[in-house]
């Protein structure tokens, strides 16, 4: 396939889809030829409307017959909830699709998922990719990139960090904060599947050390507000939850080999205990011959303050690989399956 002939379709219109559509549409390697919205509202809207860019002529549809029925060579398939179902239909229609959602790579129960994808792809001779910045980036394939220059290793260590106060969200008060202590640990406001989807990347992490992750640990921390901490929607009141901290380790012949570290807070100030986790981003630490020590954060933008970036990596790490998936042979395309594909049309005018 020619790299500029991705005929791709953006399915769903969140904060990802959104970056998936502006990148779409100013890159001549793609051509956007369909969008699915979730929200009602949005129905019969240009697609540059929604992602608040010039017209595109694509106009949005919440109707999957429609989008089953185009022309296309991809899905950027980026709705807040997985679907396996409507993703097999899509492969068997003869279009490649790619997903932040995952599944990422066969552990666990994700394996028969990812046989019924496999088979959905023998059927449509197409391809798909679970990708996303992480899982699917930052936990599994930067680390992988970083083990190659290690001579030993005991331990890796992967910490997602995200400051809330400075990018404020409407899941705040879904996550938890400004709940009791007792009530988020009782009702964490992550899924108790988090640890098993996580697990993907730390097993693909594990095969390229020829290991086996055997079994995840567990283990949640929270901070408190040492007074009210007001956000733009809100206030988290002294004495609620301000800070998260999931600990989630992979075990390997019963010894801990990667653990995953993710940091929610309200600020840097004002919350007790006060982590030392370092500004929103990703950073990899590996014990080992030569210690390693690597962070992944943006830059602030003159006169911008500095956002976290994780959504539109989530989006880039899928979208950068579209033509490198819709040339693979059909079935899964993993991380080790993608080598190091070619970028299209990223230095442009």
């Amino acid at each position: 396939m020619s790299a500029k002939s991705c005929k791709v379709v953006q399915w769903a219109t969140g904060y990802v889809g959104k970056t998936a559509i502006r990148h779409f549409v100013s890159n001549p390697a793609y051509e956007l030829v369909g969008v699915l919205v979730t929200n009602p509202k949005k129905v019969g809207k240009d697609a540059g409307n929604i992602a608040k860019i010039a017209p595109t002529g694509v106009i949005a549809t919440d109707d999957p017959e429609q989008i089953i029925a185009l022309d296309a060579d991809c899905v950027h398939f980026a709705q807040l909830v997985q679907d396996i179902d409507m993703i097999c239909r899509l492969l068997r229609s003869g279009k490649n699709v790619v997903t932040p959602l995952g599944p990422y790579y066969y552990h666990g129960r994700f394996s028969e998922e990812l046989e019924t994808i496999e088979a959905a792809c023998r059927d449509g001779g197409t391809s798909f990719h679970g990708g996303g910045i992480h899982p699917g980036f930052a936990g599994d394939l930067l680390a992988i990139t970083a083990l190659r220059l290690m001579d030993r290793v005991e331990h890796i260590h992967l910490y997602d960090v995200l400051d809330h106060l400075a990018n404020p969200s409407s899941y705040i008060e879904f996550m938890g904060f400004g709940r009791t202590p007792e009530d988020v640990l009782e009702n964490p406001g992550r899924s108790p599947e988090a640890p098993l989807i996580f697990a993907q990347s730390m097993e693909m992490v594990a095969h390229t050390l020829g290991l086996e992750i055997d079994d995840v640990t567990s283990k949640l921390n929270l901070a408190t507000a040492t007074q009210d901490i007001a956000w733009s929607d809100g206030v988290v009141s002294q004495g609620t939850v301000a800070g998260q901290h999931y600990e989630w380790t992979g075990l390997s012949n019963g010894k801990p080999i990667i653990t995953y570290h993710c940091f929610w807070k309200m600020g840097e100030e004002n919350i007790e205990p006060n982590w030392d986790c370092g500004p929103s981003g990703f950073r990899i630490l590996i014990e080992g011959n030569p210690p390693m020590d690597m962070t992944l954060r943006t830059i602030a933008k003159p006169g911008e303050p500095l956002r976290y970036a994780g959504l539109p990596w989530t989006a880039m790490a899928c979208v950068n690989v579209i033509p490198t998936v819709c040339e693979a042979a059909p079935g899964i395309v993993t991380h080790f399956d993608l080598g190091v594909p070619k970028l299209h049309g990223l230095v442009r005018d």
